[in-house]
Protein backbone atom coordinates (compact mmCIF):
# COMPACT_ATOMS: atom_id res chain seq x y z
CA UNK A 1 0.00 0.00 0.00
CA UNK A 2 1.64 3.44 -0.79
CA UNK A 3 1.83 6.78 1.52
CA UNK A 4 -1.05 8.47 -0.08
CA UNK A 5 -3.96 4.98 0.07
CA UNK A 6 -2.66 4.31 3.89
CA UNK A 7 -3.72 8.45 4.94
CA UNK A 8 -6.55 7.80 2.72
CA UNK A 9 -7.78 4.67 4.62
CA UNK A 10 -7.20 6.08 8.48
CA UNK A 11 -9.81 7.15 10.36
CA UNK A 12 -10.27 10.61 11.58
CA UNK A 13 -10.48 10.81 15.48
CA UNK A 14 -12.34 13.96 15.39
CA UNK A 15 -16.16 13.97 14.72
CA UNK A 16 -16.17 17.69 13.20
CA UNK A 17 -13.95 21.13 12.43
CA UNK A 18 -10.42 19.59 11.93
CA UNK A 19 -8.32 15.84 11.94
CA UNK A 20 -6.61 13.80 14.04
CA UNK A 21 -5.10 10.60 12.89
CA UNK A 22 -3.63 7.84 14.46
CA UNK A 23 -0.83 5.70 12.95
CA UNK A 24 0.13 3.12 16.13
CA UNK A 25 2.78 1.97 16.71
CA UNK A 26 4.97 2.42 13.97
CA UNK A 27 8.22 1.54 15.41
CA UNK A 28 9.35 -2.27 16.75
CA UNK A 29 9.70 -2.33 20.66
CA UNK A 30 13.06 -2.40 20.66
CA UNK A 31 13.77 0.02 18.21
CA UNK A 32 11.41 2.47 20.27
CA UNK A 33 13.70 1.76 23.18
CA UNK A 34 16.74 2.75 21.40
CA UNK A 35 15.36 5.88 20.55
CA UNK A 36 13.92 6.69 24.36
CA UNK A 37 17.42 5.82 25.12
CA UNK A 38 18.94 8.38 22.71
CA UNK A 39 16.71 11.27 23.30
CA UNK A 40 16.78 10.95 27.16
CA UNK A 41 20.97 11.08 26.91
CA UNK A 42 21.53 13.47 24.06
CA UNK A 43 18.90 16.31 23.56
CA UNK A 44 19.64 19.71 25.43
CA UNK A 45 16.73 19.49 28.43
CA UNK A 46 15.64 21.97 30.12
CA UNK A 47 12.82 22.75 32.94
CA UNK A 48 9.85 24.48 30.42
CA UNK A 49 8.90 28.10 32.11
CA UNK A 50 5.48 29.81 31.12
CA UNK A 51 3.27 32.68 32.69
CA UNK A 52 0.16 31.65 34.13
CA UNK A 53 -2.65 33.67 35.25
CA UNK A 54 0.22 36.01 36.08
CA UNK A 55 2.59 34.07 38.02
CA UNK A 56 5.97 33.11 36.71
CA UNK A 57 5.80 28.92 36.69
CA UNK A 58 9.06 26.50 36.42
CA UNK A 59 7.73 23.27 35.64
CA UNK A 60 9.08 20.10 36.24
CA UNK A 61 8.39 18.89 32.54
CA UNK A 62 11.56 19.43 30.87
CA UNK A 63 11.35 20.76 26.94
CA UNK A 64 13.52 21.75 23.87
CA UNK A 65 13.11 23.31 20.59
CA UNK A 66 15.15 21.95 17.73
CA UNK A 67 15.03 23.46 13.77
CA UNK A 68 16.46 24.03 10.59
CA UNK A 69 17.57 27.47 11.60
CA UNK A 70 17.58 29.17 15.18
CA UNK A 71 14.00 29.76 14.93
CA UNK A 72 12.52 31.33 17.56
CA UNK A 73 9.23 30.14 19.13
CA UNK A 74 7.03 31.75 21.78
CA UNK A 75 4.29 30.31 23.54
CA UNK A 76 2.82 31.53 27.33
CA UNK A 77 4.81 34.54 26.86
CA UNK A 78 7.68 32.71 26.75
CA UNK A 79 10.38 32.62 24.15
CA UNK A 80 12.79 29.83 22.78
CA UNK A 81 15.63 30.00 20.35
CA UNK A 82 15.79 26.57 18.28
CA UNK A 83 19.10 24.21 18.43
CA UNK A 84 20.67 22.70 15.43
CA UNK A 85 19.31 19.13 14.87
CA UNK A 86 20.81 15.95 16.14
CA UNK A 87 21.31 12.74 14.02
CA UNK A 88 18.48 11.10 15.69
CA UNK A 89 15.96 14.15 15.11
CA UNK A 90 17.45 14.33 11.35
CA UNK A 91 15.82 10.32 10.95
CA UNK A 92 13.29 10.96 13.09
CA UNK A 93 11.61 14.22 10.96
CA UNK A 94 12.52 11.93 7.82
CA UNK A 95 9.96 8.90 9.22
CA UNK A 96 7.19 11.33 10.17
CA UNK A 97 7.25 13.19 6.87
CA UNK A 98 7.26 10.06 4.82
CA UNK A 99 4.55 8.68 6.84
CA UNK A 100 2.37 11.87 7.51
CA UNK A 101 3.05 13.72 3.66
CA UNK A 102 4.09 16.78 4.53
CA UNK A 103 6.74 18.34 5.78
CA UNK A 104 8.67 19.49 9.10
CA UNK A 105 11.04 22.61 9.81
CA UNK A 106 11.29 22.00 13.65
CA UNK A 107 10.69 20.34 16.59
CA UNK A 108 9.48 20.92 20.14
CA UNK A 109 9.99 17.82 22.53
CA UNK A 110 8.82 16.95 25.97
CA UNK A 111 10.28 14.82 28.79
CA UNK A 112 7.33 14.03 31.18
CA UNK A 113 9.19 11.95 34.05
CA UNK A 114 6.29 10.12 35.47
CA UNK A 115 2.48 10.51 35.45
CA UNK A 116 2.39 13.52 37.66
CA UNK A 117 3.56 15.53 34.98
CA UNK A 118 1.18 16.71 31.95
CA UNK A 119 0.14 19.20 30.07
CA UNK A 120 -3.47 21.13 30.71
CA UNK A 121 -5.70 21.94 27.87
CA UNK A 122 -4.12 24.30 24.76
CA UNK A 123 -4.15 24.64 21.43
CA UNK A 124 -0.71 24.61 19.29
CA UNK A 125 -2.55 27.87 17.15
CA UNK A 126 0.59 30.56 17.38
CA UNK A 127 0.27 32.76 14.17
CA UNK A 128 4.02 31.41 13.38
CA UNK A 129 3.03 27.97 13.33
CA UNK A 130 1.80 25.60 10.11
CA UNK A 131 -1.63 23.98 10.85
CA UNK A 132 -0.09 20.28 10.45
CA UNK A 133 1.80 18.35 13.46
CA UNK A 134 3.30 15.62 13.99
CA UNK A 135 3.58 13.77 17.16
CA UNK A 136 5.86 10.93 17.99
CA UNK A 137 6.11 9.16 21.43
CA UNK A 138 8.28 7.24 23.42
CA UNK A 139 8.19 5.76 26.49
CA UNK A 140 5.49 5.00 29.00
CA UNK A 141 1.73 4.79 27.42
CA UNK A 142 0.00 8.29 28.05
CA UNK A 143 -3.45 9.40 27.41
CA UNK A 144 -4.00 11.98 24.99
CA UNK A 145 -7.16 14.12 25.24
CA UNK A 146 -9.22 17.21 22.81
CA UNK A 147 -11.69 18.91 23.58
CA UNK A 148 -13.87 20.88 21.14
CA UNK A 149 -13.71 25.18 21.68
CA UNK A 150 -17.82 25.39 21.26
CA UNK A 151 -19.20 21.86 22.23
CA UNK A 152 -16.89 20.76 24.85
CA UNK A 153 -17.11 17.17 22.78
CA UNK A 154 -14.16 15.21 23.98
CA UNK A 155 -12.12 12.36 22.12
CA UNK A 156 -9.67 10.67 24.35
CA UNK A 157 -6.86 7.78 22.76
CA UNK A 158 -3.75 6.02 24.36
CA UNK A 159 -0.53 7.51 22.60
CA UNK A 160 1.63 3.95 22.57
CA UNK A 161 5.59 3.46 22.89
CA UNK A 162 6.36 3.87 19.53
CA UNK A 163 3.45 5.40 17.70
CA UNK A 164 2.83 8.57 15.90
CA UNK A 165 -0.41 11.01 15.81
CA UNK A 166 -1.25 13.60 12.98
CA UNK A 167 -3.15 16.64 13.98
CA UNK A 168 -4.11 19.12 10.95
CA UNK A 169 -6.27 21.53 9.10
CA UNK A 170 -8.51 22.97 11.57
CA UNK A 171 -8.04 21.48 14.63
CA UNK A 172 -6.12 23.65 16.52
CA UNK A 173 -8.55 26.55 15.81
CA UNK A 174 -11.81 24.69 16.84
CA UNK A 175 -10.15 22.23 19.77
CA UNK A 176 -7.93 22.11 22.83
CA UNK A 177 -6.04 18.99 24.01
CA UNK A 178 -3.68 17.86 26.85
CA UNK A 179 -1.76 15.13 28.81
CA UNK A 180 -3.77 14.86 32.26
CA UNK A 181 -1.99 13.67 34.86
CA UNK A 182 -1.96 10.79 36.87
CA UNK A 183 -0.59 8.64 39.65
CA UNK A 184 -0.79 5.27 37.86
CA UNK A 185 2.14 6.17 35.41
CA UNK A 186 5.27 5.90 36.95
CA UNK A 187 8.14 5.62 33.77
CA UNK A 188 8.73 8.51 31.72
CA UNK A 189 7.35 9.26 28.30
CA UNK A 190 9.02 11.89 25.73
CA UNK A 191 7.09 12.95 22.93
CA UNK A 192 8.29 14.65 19.59
CA UNK A 193 6.02 17.43 18.17
CA UNK A 194 7.05 17.62 14.38
CA UNK A 195 6.09 21.50 13.18
CA UNK A 196 6.53 23.60 10.57
CA UNK A 197 7.05 27.10 11.60
CA UNK A 198 5.96 29.78 9.06
CA UNK A 199 8.50 32.23 7.81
Amino acid sequence: MDLFNQQDHLTNLLPADGTVNYYGKIFKPEEAVNYFEKLWNTIEWKNDEALIFGKWVITKRKVAWYGETDFSYTYSNTTKQALAWTKELLVLKQIAEEKTGATYNSCLLNLYHDGEEGVSWHSDDEKALGPTIACLSFGAERKFSMKHKQTKQAVSILLENGSLLLMKDDTQLHWLHCIPKTKKITRPRISLTFRTIVL
